[in-house]
């Protein structure tokens, strides 16, 4: 069935009423491993950052029925001014115009007086422009009401895709509380479990993240980079029942060279959910150079890694996480959706 966004956001919330509408839901849950996908993932596609509708549908073409989803198409469906700026209707263009200095021996642009002050004063004008934007945002998420996120769930909920965690980017560290409360109330609305942001050395920062999700009934899982190691978790997760790890399998095995089933199996009851992706080992520790492949190519056990959470019967979700080039003729929705067939065919 081909559907565009229009007719598929009416015929998902038509389904509760009338299932039959819609063609199979997708299912992909496999030996009790529910394999998902990160929205992220999908970033090339057309409007993915902006419309909630054309999320789902990429989603479901891809046969994920969970997702780590990130906020900007959620606080767009709920009408976020940020959506607006996105399709450039915020007002103001943002961008800096270098001055037509020649250069000198170096190769370094040589600006006159007059345009050093002019480049100061845009960037003057694009902070305060960003401090007015933010301000914006952050009224209107203490103010926006969350019928619409709620209507967001069921669209999702009834086209058969969960909503396990919610990621919201970028997470400063002066954050309000009040703020920090909407992030969660938002993600619980959703149904998620937990909220993810990255693994932060900012004690009393984490402390709050972790004490906040807890008084929510949630977590915060902390997702890091090719600087794991297995211990990187240990001091949020002392700090506050409501830390959790968040961790990424592909970059854990790229940073150190090592597989990452014993961080796994480690920490496995304080794991929000994983990322997955197939990487190679970088050259140097926690080096960002380790190529990342297509599922498969790489050195990433990845069959291991599912077959381990099938034979612990571990909980947590694992998450597609597509960052290898897109091939020439395709679009992220077939690779998602290739890396998740290869995850059935792991799990069987």
């Amino acid at each position: 069935m081909n559907l565009n966004r229009r007719d598929f956001g009416k015929m998902a919330l038509a389904a509760a009423a009338a299932p039959s509408l819609l063609s199979a839901k997708p299912d992909s849950v496999y030996g009790g491993v529910q394999m998902g996908v990160i929205t992220y993932s999908f970033r090339d596609m057309p409007n993915a950052h902006t419309d909630a509708v054309a999320m789902l549908k990429y989603v479901s073409d891809a046969n994920a029925s969970g997702i780590e989803l990130m906020n900007d198409a959620a606080e767009a469906f709920a009408g976020s001014p940020a959506a607006a700026y996105a399709a450039g209707r915020g007002g103001g263009g943002g961008t800096i115009v270098m001055g037509r200095g020649g250069r000198g021996a170096s190769g370094a642009v040589q600006m006159t007086p007059e345009e050093q002050a002019k480049m100061q004063a845009a960037r003057d004008e694009m902070m305060k422009q960003q401090q007015s934007r933010a301000e914006e945002l952050k009224k209107w998420r203490l103010s926006v009401s969350m019928d619409k996120y709620k209507e967001l769930r069921k669209l999702y909920n009834d086209a058969g895709v969960s909503i396990y965690a919610f990621k919201l980017e970028p997470l400063p560290p002066n954050m309000s509380d009040d703020e920090m409360d909407y992030i969660f109330t938002v993600g619980k609305t959703l149904g998620a479990n937990h909220v993810t942001t990255e693994l932060s050395t900012n004690t009393a920062l984490t402390q709050k993240w972790g004490d906040t999700a807890l008084r929510h009934g949630m977590r915060t899982a902390y997702h890091a980079h090719e600087q794991a190691k297995i211990d990187a978790w240990d001091a949020v997760l002392a700090q506050s029942k409501g830390n959790a790890a968040n961790i990424d399998l592909g970059h854990y095995f790229a940073g150190t060279g090592q597989s990452p089933i014993p961080a796994m199996e480690k920490l496995h009851d304080r794991i929000g959910s994983v990322h997955l992706k197939d990487r190679k080992a970088s050259s140097t520790p926690g080096g960002r150079d380790g190529a990342n492949l297509p599922w498969g190519l790489g050195d990433t056990p990845i069959v291991e890694i599912l077959q381990t959470i099938k034979k612990n019967k571990y909980t947590f979700p694992v998450s597609v996480e597509l960052e290898y080039a897109v091939p020439q003729g395709s679009d992220s929705v077939v690779e998602v959706k290739k890396c998740i067939e290869y995850a059935r065919k792991a799990l069987a």
